[in-house]
Formats: structure tokens, sequence, C-alpha cells
């Protein structure tokens, strides 16, 4: 075999991009994955701590029994404090320890519930969708205590101006929220430059009143965004982050966090529950001044007839 040492390594990114090749049909019938391969998958992400890694290790030499640990118990057998165990079950996408265990258990019994998708999958296409699904099965948990949902809402729609970041590839959900917000706050600020120029916009929302930005985050995560968050709280201003990492420095600069999924088996990622978690913040907004909001309305529907924006269907 030939010397492959200078041959290039391939980006996260190239190699999503062969490995989620669309084929026609259905997909020939894979191989049974073995439970520890699912853990080791499950588990795979760059910023688990030490102590985050040693109950992922022991999730994976104890899945038939830790399955059905509390989590007591499971702290108590790896050592570690409980909201150990709790941030551990964020770090690696889920709601909290009940959702991880509800996993876990269903990989220990062999389960082919909504969790183990990937089993029965037809074809790529079909397994992204899955994973949203997943995604959207995660997010709902969270929203079965809605009540920082409403309150950050709140806080939002009292900020005026409320500023609204994102850049990069973040700049799509940043443009939805705020293209929407605007028909119902009265002045919301849109920043998708990064550098001296989101600097600027930021500085001169804290002077001209406002209290909340609100800061989208998404892989791959930018440094333009980490220099963005840190210049909004350094000016006063405090900020809400939607993103999909429940630690790291991004999250560890914001005030408040919605760590929602992506989904990320095709080559460029898809974003179903942010989607949501926009549309549940516009909601709390809304519901948070219904009068103003009614306002704007009415004003905006008698502009749009008035100017014909939209076609008749």
């Amino acid at each position: 075999m030939g010397d492959t040492g200078d041959a290039p390594v391939p980006s996260p990114q190239q190699a999503r991009a062969q490995a989620s090749a669309i084929t026609s049909g259905r997909a020939a019938p894979e191989p049974e994955i073995s439970p520890t391969s699912r853990l080791r998958t499950l588990f795979d992400r760059p910023r688990l701590s030490p102590g985050q890694r040693r109950i992922a290790q022991y999730l994976i030499d104890h899945l038939t029994e830790a399955a059905f640990l509390s989590i007591t118990d499971l702290a108590d057998r790896v050592g570690v404090s409980q909201p150990s165990v709790t941030r551990f079950a964020s770090a690696v996408g889920f709601s909290g320890y009940p959702a991880l265990r509800e996993r876990l258990q269903a990989i220990a019994l062999g389960g082919r519930g909504t969790f183990a998708a990937e089993e029965s999958r037809g074809n790529e296409l079909q397994a992204a969708v899955d994973a949203e699904i997943e995604n959207l099965e995660n997010l709902r948990r969270d929203f079965a205590d809605a009540d920082r949902v409403i309150d950050v809402g709140r806080k939002l729609a009292a900020s005026a101006p409320l500023t609204v970041l994102g850049l990069r590839i973040s700049v799509s959900l940043a443009e939805y929220f705020a293209y929407a917000a605007r028909r119902i706050h009265p002045d919301v600020r849109l920043v998708t430059r990064g550098g001296t120029v989101a600097y600027d916009a930021l500085l001169q929302s804290r002077e001209a009143g406002g209290t909340w930005v609100l800061a989208f985050s998404m892989p791959r995560h930018a440094h333009e965004t980490l220099g963005a968050v840190r210049v909004a709280r350094g000016a006063g201003l405090k900020v809400a982050l939607i993103t999909d990492l429940a630690l790291g420095p991004v999250v560890d600069e914001a005030d408040v966090t919605f760590a929602t999924g992506t989904g990320s088996r095709l080559v460029f990622d898809s974003y179903a529950a942010p989607g949501v978690m926009c549309a549940a913040l516009l909601q709390a907004m809304t519901d948070a001044d219904p009068e103003r909001t009614q306002a704007r309305l009415e004003e905006y529907e008698q502009v749009a007839d008035q100017h014909q924006f939209f076609l008749r269907d």
C-alpha cells in the first residue's frame, strides 16, 4: 500500500457530503447496529467535559443496568453530582435525564420507537426527516414547562428597541424572526454583519434604550457571534440565545439559552426545531401585549390591502 500521509483530510462537511449522497428507491437493509455502537454515536460530542465523558463511558459499559437507574443512583455510581448528570443529558441533545433514560431503555431493550428511526429508515432523505422528528420530540418535552418561554417572550416584547443577531449560517433564522417580530413590535433591529458593524449596532441599540438581544448561533459556530454577544453583554444588554448546544463559550455568555437540535443527516443542516422555537417566542411576545399586537396587525393588514402586497389565493 502506498504512503497516504500527505493525503488531504476531508472536513466534517465534506465527509457528510459523501455519507449523505441521495440514492434512489429504498436503501438495502443495513446490518444490525450493536447497542455499544449506537451509544458511542449518541455520545459523540467534541465538547464533553472529562466528567461527562465518565458518565458516557459508564453508560456504555453498563447499559443494561444503567438504563433503568434513577438520576440519583446514576450520579452515585459514576461519582458525580445530580446536576452533572442533567448537564450531560443536555450536552448530548436531550431536554433532561428522563428523556435520555427513555432513549437508553429503547436501546437496551432493542426497541423500534421514535428514537430508533435509524433502524427503519427507507433512504437518506427519510432518515433526515426521522432525525428532525426526534429533534421536535425533544423540543416538545422542553415545552412541557412553558414558563421560561413565556417569561423571555415578555422581556423581548418589552425591549425597545429589540435587537436580533444572526451571523453567517444563522442569518436565515434571524431574518425570519425579525420579519415576523416587526409585525407585532415597534422597533426591531436586525444585525447580520459581524465585526465592528455588529458592535456599532449593539451599542446604538443599548443607547436607544434596548434591554435584550435575541441571538442565533447554529453550527458551525462563528467567532464573530461570540465576540458580538460579549459586546452586547459588556454594553449592558441581556442576551437570549437559540443554539444547538447546551454547553460552550457562546452559551456561557448568554443570560438565557434555548438549546434545540439541528438536523445533521445531510450535507447542510436543517432547522425544524429552531424554527418552531422562533415561532414559540414570537407567540409569547404576541401574548405579552395583546392590545399592541392587535393594533399593529390590523394596521399592517390595512396597508397590505391598500398596496396589494399579496396575491389573492
